[in-house]
């Protein structure tokens, strides 16, 4: 008789630090953020384009906040994670980990093994950042799951589309009384017909759920990618814009990348 063996997934991961969350409900709270490589999106105003592949490296930081990076090899068995963020978690600093990408949802068979043992550790609550459009991988994980933001993507600043799948992906995180809100990147492109169908979108799940508008950070030229001009929307933009919301949901607040203004990572 052959002895069956169990693989574990592994991870690539592009850097694992301590730092100021700088965006949507979680905005100032200090959080372990564990950044994983991948994603399938090609977002226009990415300014993470780098962690779309693979590396073959990843930076651990030694001591939390301190930037103090050691490099190691991909990819990352779960009990190599977990020691890493265990380091990290000295008592009393963090309010939560966050997991941020790339697309993490695309290491959700990894994150359905390190999730439960990583909250059994630390006893932090997990926050996942995300595109919103995997939800057969949200399932996946979804018990492990303290809070969501997820992105709602418009196709005038994206250039991306999934209506369908922000909808299902929604569903299931208010479904599951998870901690969730949107986060909504604007720019001088957006086109208000889109904004009015997120609203309409978020509001045929729940009014109350939070939409957070982000006004683009505009991308150095030597971060641009994109032939698409990514500009900052003018003020007098951002306020009809919030205002247009508001007719269908509670909460729309406009807050920028904070985190670039702290010069956080």
């Amino acid at each position: 008789m052959i002895a069956k063996t169990t693989v574990k997934p592994t991870a690539r991961l592009v850097e694992v630090f301590s730092a100021i969350q700088g965006e949507g409900l979680n905005v100032g709270t200090r959080q372990i953020f564990i950044r994983f490589g991948l994603c399938d999106l090609r977002c226009h105003f990415c300014d993470s384009a780098h962690t779309w592949d693979a590396p073959s490296l990843c930076k651990i930081e030694r001591s939390p906040g301190l930037r103090d990076f050691e490099m190691h090899s991909n990819p990352i068995p779960p009990a190599t994670l977990i020691k890493w963020v265990e380091r990290q978690n000295l008592p009393f600093l963090h309010d939560s980990i966050s997991l941020t990408g790339g697309e993490p949802l695309l290491h959700a068979p990894f994150l359905a093994q390190f999730l439960p043992e990583v909250r059994s550790q630390t006893n932090l609550p997990i926050y996942l950042e995300t595109g919103g459009h995997r939800p057969e991988q949200l399932a996946m994980i979804l018990p492990y799951l303290d809070s969501v933001g997820m992105d709602l993507k418009l196709p005038s600043v994206s250039g991306e589309t999934h209506w369908t799948e922000h909808k299902k992906f929604l569903q299931i995180c208010f479904d599951a009384n998870l901690n969730i809100f949107v986060k909504i990147i604007v720019s001088q492109r957006t086109d208000p017909g889109e904004l009015e169908r997120s609203a309409l979108l978020v509001a045929d799940v729940s009014q109350n759920i939070p939409i957070f508008l982000q006004p683009v950070t505009p991308l150095a030229e030597s971060q641009q990618f994109s032939p698409v001009p990514v500009e900052a929307p003018a003020p007098d933009q951002v306020l009809e814009w919030q205002a247009l919301m508001k007719k269908f949901v509670k909460q729309v607040r406009v807050i920028p990348q904070t985190h670039k203004m702290l010069n956080q990572m």
